[in-house]
């Protein structure tokens, strides 16, 4: 298999993901005002997956943003800068993966409508993972009273709420992994099952353990003063684009040894 550089991949996915992180938090704060959200609800989730550092540094935007609303123009920016940058870091995954798999992307007209259609999935599928912590509990309520639903129900959606975000990252990781290689034959589904484990779990791992790790053992404001918020970010967006691209080299490998079983066979 091709050598990949994982660390430099990392880091230029952690670069375009910087410049879509505040434009897709501009975007979902423009929508936070239509769905009667109180931003303490937005802090106290934030708290829970961010780093203390982090969070600070995006609490100013939020607060900016809420009491100075325009919300076409912060919405229409938001969306314009998150599908611009996260575009251009697609790309990026797409042609690493493609090098892990020894094959040539093909960057015509229709692989890049597929590369936006990603791009926007993955957006969404991450808007609605941020979203539905904050304002499920709020609306299901609403709608459970409405509908007479017992309140044992209710209790069973406190504990979907968390598990439905992740398995959707799942599915489009999975779909990520399984449709972006350019093999001949297509790379089989189940091949791609290991690396979408890895980078879910992962994932999951990173938001709550690295923010822990910050915030009690950490001590990078007594280091780095006051642009440690800045790098504990870009730290914790390299974690995540290496563990994108780990997941994605070892799906090539999973195909790799499939190839060679399927050659011995015959």
């Amino acid at each position: 298999m091709k050598k990949v550089d994982i660390s430099g991949k990392g880091a230029q996915l952690a670069y375009f993901f910087l410049l879509s992180f505040f434009p897709l938090l501009l975007a979902i704060v423009s929508i936070l005002p239509h769905l009667n959200i109180n931003q303490e609800y937005v802090f106290l989730f934030l708290q829970t997956i961010v780093p203390t550092e982090v969070f600070f540094l995006t609490q100013g935007t939020i607060v900016e943003v809420l009491t100075d609303y325009d919300g076409g123009r912060a919405l229409s920016v938001g969306i314009i800068g998150t599908l611009w940058a996260a575009s251009k870091g697609m790309n990026a995954i797409l042609k690493t993966l493609n090098e892990a798999y020894e094959t040539e992307p093909k960057m015509g007209i229709i692989n890049r409508g597929w590369s936006l259609v990603f791009t926007v999935s993955l957006i969404f599928v991450l808007l609605f993972a941020l979203l539905l912590p904050i304002f499920g509990q709020q609306y299901v309520y609403q709608l459970f009273d409405f509908l007479g639903v017992a309140a044992s129900f209710v209790d069973f959606w406190n504990y979907v709420q968390w598990i439905l975000p992740p398995v959707l990252i799942f599915i489009v990781l999975l779909l990520l992994y399984w449709l972006i290689p350019y093999t001949d034959p297509k790379v089989p589904i189940l091949t791609v099952l290991p690396g979408t484990f890895f980078s879910s779990i992962s994932w999951v791992v990173l938001i709550y353990g690295f923010s822990f790790y910050v915030n009690h053992f950490g001590h990078f404001t007594s280091t780095y003063g006051s642009i440690a918020s800045v790098i504990i970010l870009m730290l914790w967006l390299y974690f995540t684009g290496m563990i994108l691209i780990f997941g994605g080299l070892l799906n090539a490998t999973m195909y790799k040894r499939h190839l060679a079983k399927k050659r011995l066979l015959k």
